[in-house]
């Protein structure tokens, strides 16, 4: 009776106190627009202190119910536009109206994650393209931005995964210590840049502390450090950095090939104030390979803080730690003597990884990253940038010899390879009027340096058959090579270089539609040669000079919408050496034409770029007949194609990127062996991609979305001579993924490889079958 009582009166005061709650609420209801008065689809609408988001409809409205009485502060926000902030008092039992306008602009909404059915992979604005604020419409070079939205949509639980959303990038080429390197218009391209400077490591590199991935096209020499791109462009990876909001997730990824993933994501203000801001991502990774043998552990942390010292001064420093260990790649270069001409038809079972868990190595990275940013004024900025970086590899890898078109050698070699990188860079950057011409520049100058250290022990073992391998197949242990090791020649040697760069680069506004960009950049580089410590002597060391200009303009046919442009870009290498008569070579050159279109249109539902290119490389070497341990250099290549990328929202929910390339590389003027032929590292001519996603946005299933997506590349070549080809065959692929995203959570599973597609890597290095990935995010 006496409990009955007691819930009677528990029931009593819980409705009463409910009833007060509920009588002290009121609606919010606004309309978001933009500053010529249409309306925004997709704007996200945050209210502090309440969790969750809200999202603008077709018409620009949305409703807030049950909020409660008082004062609230509303931030608006939608990629490709100012954040808006405003004060909303809310009354009891009342409607509140407001209307918010929001403004274009050249900032990336990078730290905003919205999960409304906005164009939520169109993420072109930002600085780091041109190192000024100029809008992509405007901007003469093309890229691609990759976004977190599509990266955690495709559960990457890898680095090189993502690139499959990168038009013309190819299978990736993975390198022993688990670096990597794509393509970009026809040239292999390397992992060198991070946060825009130097960012390279021997190493694997961890998605988790990934913001976006840009791909940068062209020779881009002028403004960036010529030895760590190619001249097909490169790869920039942007890391995630603090921000004002206090926020954190907890991600886990289970899979085939027992892939275990813990990533997590902490962003907190550490003052009331918000001047102090810290991040923390990591990462803890181990998974198996599809192979006999093989597996990858890694363990990844990533702090970041900023701190705000005022109005104009703003501090960032950004670390980046990892250690990864794992078995070699598999690399194979064919035998030059058998009749079989394509790793299809070769035979090669792509299960048989011809390695043992014994022979791994172990890779370690530091990467530094700092950052100071003073406005002078309204209209002039300092930016200092600088980065240490630190990596090293201890232990085996490998590479398989062909003997025949049925046996093969396993070469192993043991590493101790450290390598030291450092970067500083200064940039003055301007936004004024000279007259009634608008000009946005950027002067600044760039160390750099480089050291590594090598101790590179290979040891051969005995021929196997690949096709059967028998017994001999235990062989290929750390034991057998560490016997063999100890008598083989130890290689101990060291090299440093250094490059001193001073650069400036001006966009100017003939008039409201018409822009022109004007670019220089002069560059010292000194090689101090191979220095070996047993004679205490260096060979090789040169110097070199370069200039490397860029041009570029750019009409915009209908304002922030469509315009054409045209680019004249440059870009060169140094090279080492000397020809008969004694001259130093001279750098080689890459020169690029490109013409094209670009789209911004149907408030941002759709963006294309479309772009035709010549590049044209000179001063390449090439064996001089008539002095064979010699080079002469007048050798020249063309790299010429096309490029497509369309990024679509066609309505709410439903979100397309995809692209196609067409690329046509020959040696014009080369050795014999190659001269007319297409460079088996341009990779395929044809290669294509897409990925599609649809999303509910009402009913009682909100949050559901479906995805897929697929990359085709047309048949290349791993060797292509005059005396030897050797083929590689063309693959398609399919991926697709089903979700089911909420403010707090998100459950997602990933199917990569649908088809269970057998294809190979430009090294020949079998690639992953189908496999399943599941994944469960907590937000908090």
């Amino acid at each position: 009776m006496r409990t009955g009582l007691l819930f009677l009166l528990f029931i009593i005061t819980y409705n009463i106190s409910f009833a007060r709650e509920s009588a002290d609420k009121g609606t919010i209801k606004g309309k978001v627009l933009t500053t010529d008065g249409k309306p925004v689809d997709g704007a996200s609408i945050q209210i502090k202190g309440i969790q969750g988001e809200f999202v603008s409809g077709e018409d620009g409205v949305f409703n807030v119910q049950q909020i409660r009485t008082g004062t609230h502060t509303l931030r608006v926000l939608l990629i490709g536009y100012a954040p808006a902030t405003l004060e909303v008092t809310v009354k009891k039992d009342e409607v509140t109206q407001v209307t918010v306008q929001l403004e274009v602009t050249h900032q990336q909404l990078n730290e905003v994650t919205i999960t409304a059915g906005y164009n939520k992979f169109n993420k072109k604005e930002t600085d780091d393209i041109a190192r000024l604020p100029i809008k992509n419409i405007e901007n003469p070079q093309v890229y691609t931005i990759v976004t977190k939205e599509i990266i955690k949509e495709q559960l990457a639980t890898d680095y090189n995964s993502i690139f499959k959303n990168i038009p013309g990038a190819g299978v990736p080429i993975v390198y022993n210590q688990g670096r990597s390197a794509l393509l970009a218009r026809g040239f292999v391209t390397a992992n060198m840049i991070r946060n825009s400077i130097s960012g390279f490591v021997y190493t694997n590199i961890d998605p988790a502390n990934l913001e976006v991935l840009q791909a940068i096209k062209g020779p881009s020499g002028t403004l960036f450090n010529s030895s760590q791109i190619s001249f097909g462009g490169l790869f920039n990876r942007v890391t995630k950095k603090p921000n004002e909001a206090r926020k954190g997730e907890i991600s886990y990824s289970a899979g085939s090939y027992n892939l275990n993933r813990l990533t997590f994501d902490v962003n907190s203000p550490l003052n009331e104030e918000k001047t102090v801001l810290l991040r923390v991502n990591g990462a803890l990774h181990s998974e198996q390979s599809f192979q006999d043998a093989g597996f990858t552990r890694s363990l990844m942390l990533a702090p970041s803080l900023v701190y705000k010292v005022d109005d104009k001064l703003t501090l960032l420093l950004d670390v980046e730690a990892s250690t990864f260990n794992a078995t070699s790649p598999i690399r194979y270069a064919p035998a030059k003597n058998g009749k079989i001409k394509n790793i299809e038809d070769l035979g090669m079972d792509p299960k048989r990884s011809f390695t043992n868990n014994s022979l791994d190595y172990v890779t370690k990275q530091f990467n530094t990253f700092g950052q100071i940013n003073y406005q002078i004024n309204s209209q002039w900025k300092l930016q200092t940038n600088f980065t240490r970086t630190f990596s090293t590899t201890v232990g085996y890898v490998s590479q398989l010899i062909g003997i025949s078109d049925s046996t093969l050698q396993p070469s192993i070699q043991k590493e101790n390879f450290p390598y030291n990188g450092t970067e500083i860079q200064q940039n003055l950057i301007g936004d004024f009027k000279i007259g009634k011409l608008r000009n946005r520049i950027v002067v600044g100058f760039d160390f750099y340096n480089q050291r590594s250290d090598r101790n590179t022990p290979t040891a051969l073992l005995p021929v196997i058959n690949f096709k059967r391998p028998g017994a001999a197949y235990n062989n290929i242990n750390a034991d057998r090579v560490d016997s063999i090791a100890a008598t083989a020649k130890y290689d101990i040697y060291r090299t440093n270089q250094s490059t001193y760069s001073v650069y400036a680069s001006d966009v100017i506004n003939i008039t409201s539609k018409l822009n022109v960009m004007l670019s220089l950049r002069a560059d010292r580089y000194v090689d101090r040669g191979t220095y070996r410590p047993a004679f205490d002597t260096a060979s090789g060391a040169f110097s070199q000079n370069a200039l490397s200009p860029k041009l570029g303009i750019v009409y915009e046919i209908v304002k922030d919408k469509v315009s054409m442009f045209g680019n004249y870009m440059n870009g060169f290498n140094n090279i080492t050496g000397q020809n008969f008569e004694g001259t130093t070579f001279k750098p080689q050159q890459a020169n690029q034409w490109e013409v094209g279109v670009k789209l911004d249109v149907l408030n941002h539902k759709l963006s294309s770029t479309i772009s035709y290119y010549n590049i044209d490389v000179s001063n390449m070497t090439r064996v001089d007949l008539d002095h064979p341990d010699f080079n002469i250099q007048d050798g020249t290549q063309v790299s010429k194609g096309l490029e497509a990328e369309v990024i679509a929202n066609p309505f709410s929910g439903f979100n397309i990127v995809a692209g196609y390339t067409y690329n046509d590389s020959k040696m014009t003027r080369s050795d014999k062996s190659i001269e007319g032929l297409r460079p088996a590292s341009s990779g395929p001519e044809h290669l294509a991609n897409f990925w599609m996603s649809y999303r509910l946005m009402r009913g009682a299933a909100k949050g559901l979305g479906f995805g897929i997506g697929g990359n085709y590349g047309s048949s290349s070549f791993q060797t292509n001579t005059a005396t030897f080809v050797f083929n590689i065959p063309s693959y398609t692929i399919f991926d697709a993924t089903v979700y089911y995203d909420k403010p707090t959570f998100r459950f997602g599973v990933k199917v990569d490889n649908l088809t269970n597609e057998k294809y190979w890597s430009p090294r020949l290095a079998p690639q992953m079958p189908t496999r399943v990935t599941a994944n469960v995010t907590f937000r908090f």
